[in-house]
């Protein structure tokens, strides 16, 4: 639906963005992660062609934004950090002056709206004037207008800044919802909203691309298992058994417990074809070592952010 394609882009000789490359298709949310000054609103601004790039190019629907910018900003719905409100307005006539900006026909403006305000829960604050909104509300309303014209492509530039925890929850729910119907694109730092709300991440680092996925290839849930078990066997007995599984990588133990048992922690292959945790427990039934507890867990996109970022580091020297 929407593609970037070789994007960069130069402030003098600054280089804001390198050879920026990423898609997103109607019905999946991508996400695009990275710490602050990594290129994220330069990305989403060229994206959306509120600036040229320097090279490279943006589709929308297959058409080129350069040489169509009028027919594709029309199948695009943004957002930027800081809403493009008009305080004095109400609500309800900000969003009818965003409808015929956005060449809603006037017949079905009326519909529009109402789907609108009940689908970004703004009806209770539908008459009043916006100035007076809270931060929650004025989002809702930013969102609102992103959506008049019911664009297929929804950008949304860290949407959740400076909203309370409820708040929070309330606008990531919307999210969810939009990415139902729609190619949702939004920039954010913070990992738990990526990790909760996307089927994609891209991973931007100095203005490059480092890494681009699923979620789960993000966070090595497909290759790695880390297992937390406690078993009844005293750590110099288990330990040695342990590191002799073949899927196992690495044991750390995180304490002995009364009664001889050991508390470990294992990170364990998951790639062979064979499930982690049936080795343990045929390796256990050998050793006649009863299983106490076990928990898995994948690996955190907090751990896998860092370990992509640490080694485009280690790379670029």
């Amino acid at each position: 639906m929407i593609e970037l394609c070789q994007v960069t882009k130069k402030y003098g000789q600054t280089q804001a963005l390198q050879d920026l490359s990423f898609t997103a298709s109607r019905g999946q949310i991508v996400g695009l992660l990275g710490q602050n000054g990594a290129g994220k609103t330069t990305a989403l601004n060229i994206l959306t062609g509120y600036m040229p790039p320097t090279s490279g190019k943006v589709l929308v629907d297959g058409m080129d934004m350069l040489e169509k910018p009028r027919p594709c900003k029309q199948l695009i719905g943004y957002l930027p950090e800081k809403p493009p409100l008009y305080d004095e307005m109400t609500v309800d006539g900000y969003l009818r002056f965003v409808c015929g900006l956005k060449g809603v026909r006037r017949a079905d403006t009326a519909a529009h709206l109402d789907e609108l305000i009940a689908l970004c829960g703004l009806k209770e604050v539908r008459q009043r004037v916006i100035g007076h909104l809270s931060k929650g509300y004025r989002q809702r309303v930013g969102i609102a207008q992103a959506l008049c014209g019911n664009p297929p492509v929804i950008v949304l530039d860290e949407p959740t800044v400076g909203l309370d925890p409820r708040q929070v929850v309330e606008i990531r729910e919307l999210i969810r919802t939009l990415g139902e119907k729609h190619a949702v694109i939004f920039s954010s730092h913070l990992l738990p909203e990526i990790q909760q709300l996307c089927h994609r991440v891209v991973l931007l680092h100095q203005g490059k691309v480092i890494r681009q996925c699923s979620l789960e290839e993000m966070t090595g849930e497909r290759e790695t298992v880390h297992l937390r078990a406690v078993i009844a066997l005293p750590a110099g007995k288990l330990l040695p058994a342990l590191r002799s599984l073949p899927c196992v990588r690495r044991v750390k133990t995180m304490g002995a417990l009364k009664d001889g048992a050991t508390d470990v922690l294992l990170e364990c292959d998951a790639s062979g074809g064979k499930a982690p945790q049936q080795e343990l427990f045929r390796l256990l039934c050998g050793l006649d070592a009863p299983l106490l507890s076990l928990q898995s867990r994948q690996d955190s996109l907090e751990a896998a952010f860092l370990r992509a970022t640490a080694e485009d580091a280690v790379s670029d020297n």
